[in-house]
């Protein structure tokens, strides 16, 4: 059965309480997603680190029933602006 994408951005949510979340769901299968987190608990903490985060937030459902997630993390810089922090490929999204 899939996963649905509410289901994901609560496990993120649960694991890092001031996580922004933005989930996508990419073929529309339930199967495949993107997700882009933004904390500040990610601060000084390497990508993979990050990620790392995040992927045990997810309590094993990588693999099983959820098959795919493509994953971007970061750290708030700032107001927020159209395209700014949050927004992967804008000027307030740094990831590490």
């Amino acid at each position: 059965m899939p996963m649905d994408s509410r289901d994901i951005e609560s496990l993120i949510k649960a694991a890092i309480p001031d996580a922004e979340v933005t989930i996508r769901d990419l073929a529309g299968d339930g199967d495949h997603y993107a997700a882009t987190v933004i904390s500040e608990s990610f601060r000084g903490k390497s990508r993979v680190q990050q990620h790392q985060i995040v992927y045990q937030s997810l309590k094993g459902q990588m693999g099983g029933v959820l098959h795919a997630l493509a994953l971007q993390t970061g750290v708030p810089s700032g107001p927020e602006v159209p395209g700014g922090p949050g927004v992967p490929g804008g000027p307030g999204m740094r990831e590490r």
